[in-house]
């Protein structure tokens, strides 16, 4: 499976899915996270223990772990960069799947493509880097080095 697509200007670069197991997993735990401590509230009420403030501060905590780990479960699922290069920026967007961060606006001029080593030695994968004298935006999305290679040449000829 080929995990980047380059039209145009527009590069994607995906992220390979984690095993069915791991992301079931990662789900049921972000469903926990939000759900157990809304019930645990809703049986303390109705064992007549009424509402206290430190239901609100369980739930708040609970939910903002449940939304990291949802957002970690959804990137391992549908994860996915979007480097738009234009002639003196570019513009990179992390997409989720369910929901976007913001675009990320960059001024670079003459950007240079290189790849740096991501993770144990032995799986051959890479990160793409794109710099320039001015800054430098490092992808999230491991690839085989050598398909990361190969984006860097095709990327490098086109100079856009």
């Amino acid at each position: 499976m080929q995990q980047y697509y380059l039209q145009n200007n527009i590069l994607n670069l995906k992220v390979k899915k984690s095993p069915i197991l791991v992301r079931a997993v990662m789900f049921g735990l972000a469903f926990c996270f939000f759900v157990f401590p809304v019930l645990g509230v809703i049986f303390g009420i109705a064992g007549g223990s009424g509402l206290h403030f430190g239901y609100f501060i369980a739930i708040g905590i609970f939910s903002l772990i449940g939304f990291y780990t949802l957002r970690i479960s959804l990137w391992n699922t549908y994860g996915e960069e979007t480097f738009q290069i234009a002639e003196n920026k570019i513009i990179y967007e992390a997409n989720y799947g369910w929901f976007k961060d913001g675009k990320k606006e960059t001024l670079m001029s003459n950007p240079n493509y290189f790849s740096v080593q991501a993770g144990y030695e032995e799986d051959n994968e890479s990160v793409l880097v794109i710099a320039s004298d001015e800054s430098k935006i490092e992808s999230v999305v491991k690839m085989p080095t050598v398909e990361l290679q190969e984006l860097i040449m095709i990327l490098q000829k086109n100079k856009f």
